[in-house]
């Protein structure tokens, strides 16, 4: 997987992965009218601006990025309709080529965990085979240990498929628990230090592991840090736009070629349309620009 990810990275000279995360509240209110006129307040009416809504934004953009990141939770919302669309717009991303990364953030022991890796494993019944989810990569939470994350790395193996470990997050109370100490070393690099021992047996040509991190991009020093410390570990980036993180900011964050890592963007993309609210009907053109103008700053590292 992270040798398919690097390539299409190289191919596009753009490491911008789209998070598609709507909301009721970002949806365009013309798609909103035509979906409460046709299927009523129902969740299905939601379900269905989710997708026409996603559908456009990848559209605009999936010649230009090499990945997409819905997040699962957005659309659980909306119980079943809301995962259909989840699912239908994972298979619509492939369809176009793109990667997915599945924000699911899974973390539990046991059969439970194995039952989560059906996300990037798939499900057998009585001999046959399906993937469901149509995700190449899904993120994870360790705080459960190695019984949480040993079914995922049986998927990432037989599947070809990666995960991304939660290391030290984007939201400003990651520290309450992340950066608490044991013995003198913060919690978030006893996190990286099992996140490079479980990746030691998967890694890649490109010399990256298919068990990779999620480093924010709103804490510059400890970025720096772990891109020192996890130099086979692919960087799953949150907290860039809306949350504060620049081009400037993560320039640390690559390698000395300016690879290993992708940088999420949500609310910047999706909503950048809101800017200028009299033309919502190119919602979509308004994301196309705003990965340009990411894609730009990423590569002269906010100079």
């Amino acid at each position: 997987m992270i040798d398919k990810l690097i390539k299409s990275i190289e191919l596009k000279q753009n490491p911008t992965v789209v998070g598609l995360d709507p909301t009721y509240e970002i949806i365009p209110s013309f798609i909103k009218n035509e979906m409460l006129e046709t299927y009523g307040k129902t969740p299905k009416a939601v379900a269905e601006m989710f997708l026409k809504f996603n559908k456009e934004i990848i559209d605009e953009t999936f010649e230009l990025v090499p990945a997409v990141k819905p997040q699962v939770a957005m659309y659980e919302k909306y119980g079943l309709e809301g995962i259909r669309a989840y699912i239908e717009t994972c298979e619509y991303a492939k369809e176009k080529g793109l990667l997915v990364i599945g924000d699911i953030k899974r973390g539990d022991i046991a059969s439970t965990a194995a039952a989560y890796a059906s996300h990037i494993e798939g499900t057998h019944i009585e001999g046959e085979f399906f993937d469901l989810w149509n995700e190449d990569a899904v993120t994870i939470n360790p705080y459960m240990g190695y019984d949480g994350i040993e079914p995922f790395l049986n998927a990432c193996k037989n599947m070809n498929k990666g995960i991304f470990v939660l290391v030290k997050t984007s939201n400003p109370s990651s520290s309450e628990i992340q950066d608490l100490t044991v013995d003198g070393t913060p919690i978030y690099k006893i996190s990286a230090s099992l996140v490079n021992k479980w990746g030691e047996s998967s890694i890649g040509n490109c010399g990256y592991s298919n068990v990779g991190a999620v480093v924010g991009a709103t804490h510059k020093a400890i970025g720096t840090e772990l891109r020192a410390y996890m130099p086979n570990t692919f960087f799953l980036v949150p907290g860039y736009g809306a949350q504060g993180g620049t081009g400037k900011d993560l320039v640390n964050y690559f390698d000395k070629n300016g690879g290993g890592a992708i940088i999420n963007s949500s609310r910047g993309i999706i909503g950048a349309y809101q800017k200028d609210l009299s033309n919502e009907k190119d919602f979509a053109k308004a994301s196309r620009q705003a990965v340009i103008e990411m894609r730009d700053d990423l590569q002269k590292g906010g100079n």
